[in-house]
């Protein structure tokens, strides 16, 4: 098993920036490729970003490439997710998420990721 908490979360006005931290524990030791999906109020849940094990691979939504960056710290078993240039179609609870399926099929119709944070809201004012 493996737990997943997220944080960082909050209120920011358009334009702002706020970092998201995952933290995993566990079995950390199964190498997962980590990531994020968000869902905004009314809106299916969807994929935003994934990193591999070793951080040599990343995966985005196009609608946040250039404004949100993926990275992760396997000696503190975290997660971040950078996000900057936020706006209002943002505004979404979102989740962390750890499987060991390749990251480029994380965006594909009914995945079954394997490990869910509970989520962590991020609101955007305009």
């Amino acid at each position: 098993q493996v737990q997943l908490v997220e944080s960082g979360g909050g209120l920011v006005q358009a334009g702002g920036s706020l970092r998201l931290s995952c933290a995993a524990s566990g079995r950390t030791s199964s190498r997962y490729a980590m990531g994020w999906f968000r869902q905004a109020p009314g809106k299916e849940r969807e994929f935003v970003a994934a990193i591999s094990w070793s951080g040599g691979s990343t995966y985005y939504l196009d609608f946040v490439k250039g404004r949100f960056t993926i990275s992760r710290d396997n000696a503190k078993n975290t997660v971040y997710l950078q996000m900057n240039s936020l706006k209002p179609e943002d505004t979404a609870v979102y989740y962390c998420a750890a499987d060991r399926g390749t990251i480029t099929a994380w965006d594909t119709p009914y995945y079954g990721i394997t490990y869910w944070g509970k989520g962590t809201l991020v609101t955007v004012s305009s």
